[in-house]
Order: structure tokens, then C-alpha cells, then sequence
């Protein structure tokens, strides 16, 4: 067992893991993480598939059957993605049996959907429903589109991780529209208790777009504030959700059995080499959150990672404080926020043309 991830998990973090193969859960990978490393939850993407499926030889047959049958290629996909899923929730199933939040596994809607509400809700009730499993959470992104169809899917009862958060007013709208789903749920007599939510707002890539921008206006006073800005801004988010779990909104909700929507610190793999590698894990320790990390991430905490107490809860103020410093070298906040957004939608597409690509090419393979 991992002692500083032990100590990590004591102190209120869920740990997940930022990754998923077959390989991963048919050698028994998965399971041994959960036992020595304190992962209680997995996160998945398009390049992670794509990975997993480029290199994975257990993939095989299965792709095979499916050519076989005429499929095309975002059946094979879906076909795919979701057994790796499916099979994980089942690995994961003790944890979620023994936690209120916990062992959940997610998996994304198609990403040329992001501006389709209604394709989105039809991406999530299929994904649903083909893995079958109470401890999934569909991925949905936290765009203008994403939003009503956060509501609608959690309406039905089905449990909802929100991606690709990045600022502080779009995460109130997504929780916003979390309790309005509860809400219209509780209306349609669905048990409130059954469904979880995590909203997934996103670390590492602020500081990288801040930092550009800083170092483009170069003064002594911009450069000191480089890689400042991710958790400052995570830091008020995190401030944001304290007001919302504080409200009477909120707590007819709880007290009808609902479930918080935990903040999930995504894209904590430190991307600049001359930072901390366990950066945004142990600046963002607090309670009752998720942290889902890359594995070189979580084998590099195991490894040095220190743990300092809470670093979130009541430094609000003081993160504000530092994000107007950016403001005030000339850096547009607002501007960082919606172009990280956009970026994050191109390149979830992106990620998405990789996993078509890899799978065209797995089943080209079988035809030979």
C-alpha cells in the first residue's frame, strides 16, 4: 500500500485514475491499483481508447466479430469503448458498494455532439445503456449545449461527470443545472439517492495559457505570476460550490436523499517541467473532491508527494486577489477562459479522429 496515497485518500481526496485498456483490467492491473493505491474511481477519453486499442492485442477478436457483422466504425467504437467500461464498473463495483460516491468509471459522448443538445441526450442514454452498470457516469461537456442537456439526462436518473470546465461562471451554470435536473427528477419520482454527479474542472491547461500570455508581456512583475493563475482559479471555483452546498436550494435537495456534485480536479498532469510534478495534487487537497490523474502523476505522489492539510477551503479571497494580478498586467481573463473552452472542443475532436483513425485501422487489420 502506498502510504502517501493513503494519507492522500485519508484526507478526503478520491483518487482516480486517468486511464483505462483491457489490459489494464483483464491482467488484473486495475484491481491491484485499487488494493495498493487507493483508486477508487477511473476516467477515460477518445486518446485513451485509442491508446489502448493501438497497443492492445486483447482487442482483437472482438473487432474481428464486428467486421465481420458489417459493422462500421463508431459501432466498433462504441462496441468497444463500452465493454472496456462495462467490465471496469465491475472492478469497481465493490468500491462503489462500500462508498457513497466512489468506484464510478466514465465515458464520454461523441465529441462533434458538443454543440447538439439533443444529440448529446441521445449519446447518453445509448452510452447508458449499453454499459448497463448503476456506477457509470457519462461524460458530458460543459458547453452552452452541454448545459440543458446535463439537466435533461440527469432528469432521468442517469448520473452525469461534466467535462471541460475552465471558469468559475460556466461551473455555476453547470451546477445550476445539476440541481435543476434533481429537481425535475424529484418531480418525476425518480430516487434521488441514486444518482451522482462530478463536475470536472480542468487545472493544468489554465496555467499553461496564462503562462503564454504572461511571458508574452515579459516584465519582471507578469513572469512572477506564472504558474500561479490554475490553482487560484480552481481555488475560487472550489468557493463557488461551497455557496451552492450552503444554499436552502440545495439542502431540500439533500435532505430528499440527493447527492452532491463533487468538484473533480481534472488535468493534473503537470504539463511545465519546471514545476512541482505533484502540483496540482497537493495544492488542491480538500475534502469530499476527486483528483483523477494521469498514472506518472499518481506513481510520482506515491513516490514524493507531500501532503500539507487542506489548501483549498477559506483561500478564496487570496486566489481572487491573484487572478486580478493577472488581470492587471493586461492579461484578459475572460478571453483565457473562452479560448480554453474552444480549445478544449477542438481537441476532444481531435482526440476523437485519432480513436476513428486507430479502430480503421484495427479493422483493416482484420479483413486481411
Amino acid at each position: 500500500m502506498s502510504e502517501r496515497l493513503k494519507a492522500l485518500a485519508d484526507a478526503g481526496v478520491s483518487i482516480w485514475l486517468d486511464d483505462l485498456s483491457r489490459e489494464r483490467i483483464e491482467s488484473g492491473g486495475l484491481a491491484e491499483l485499487v488494493e495498493t493505491s487507493s483508486v477508487v474511481g477511473v476516467t477515460t477519453n477518445p486518446t485513451i481508447f485509442a491508446g489502448a486499442i493501438a497497443d492492445g492485442e486483447r482487442y482483437d477478436e472482438q473487432v474481428r466479430s464486428l467486421v465481420e457483422a458489417g459493422e462500421p466504425v463508431d459501432r466498433v467504437i462504441f462496441e468497444l469503448t463500452t465493454e472496456d467500461v462495462r467490465n471496469a464498473c465491475d472492478v469497481l463495483a465493490p468500491v462503489a458498494a462500500r462508498t457513497a460516491h466512489d468506484g464510478r468509471v466514465s465515458i464520454e459522448v461523441e465529441p462533434d455532439l458538443a454543440q447538439d443538445t439533443e444529440g448529446t441526450i441521445a449519446s447518453a442514454r445509448a452510452l447508458w445503456k449499453a454499459v448497463d452498470r448503476s456506477n457509470v457516469l457519462i461524460k458530458i461537456p460543459a458547453t452552452r449545449a452541454g448545459l440543458p442537456a446535463i439537466t435533461a439526462v440527469t432528469a432521468e436518473g442517469i448520473s452525469v461527470n461534466v467535462t471541460l470546465i475552465f471558469g468559475v461562471e460556466r461551473y455555476q451554470e453547470v451546477m445550476d443545472a445539476y440541481l435543476t435536473g434533481l429537481e425535475q427528477a424529484q418531480e418525476a419520482g425518480i430516487d434521488l439517492s441514486t444518482i451522482r454527479s462530478v463536475a470536472s474542472f480542468f487545472v493544468s491547461r489554465v496555467d499553461s495559457e496564462v503562462d503564454k500570455r504572461l511571458e508574452a508581456i515579459g516584465t519582471d512583475e507578469a513572469l512572477a505570476l506564472r504558474g500561479r493563475a490554475a490553482v487560484a482559479n480552481a481555488r475560487v471555483a472550489y468557493a463557488a460550490y461551497e455557496q451552492v452546498v450552503a444554499s436552502d436550494r440545495w439542502r431540500r435537495l439533500a435532505e430528499a436523499g440527493a447527492n452532491a456534485q463533487r468538484p473533480l480536479w481534472a488535468s493534473t498532469g503537470v504539463k511545465n517541467p519546471d514545476y512541482p510534478d505533484t502540483l496540482y495534487v497537493t495544492d488542491l487537497v480538500v475534502a469530499d473532491t476527486v483528483n483523477t490523474m494521469p498514472e506518472k502523476t499518481m506513481q510520482a505522489f506515491a513516490d514524493h508527494g507531500e501532503l500539507d492539510g487542506d489548501q483549498v477551503t477559506g483561500r478564496a479571497a487570496e486566489a481572487q486577489q491573484l487572478i486580478d494580478a493577472v488581470r492587471a498586467q493586461g492579461v484578459d481573463w475572460d478571453d483565457v477562459i473562452a479560448s480554453l473552452e474552444t480549445e478544449g472542443v477542438e481537441k476532444f475532436v481531435a482526440s476523437w479522429g485519432e480513436l476513428v483513425e486507430t479502430v480503421e485501422g484495427q479493422m483493416e487489420k482484420a479483413r486481411a
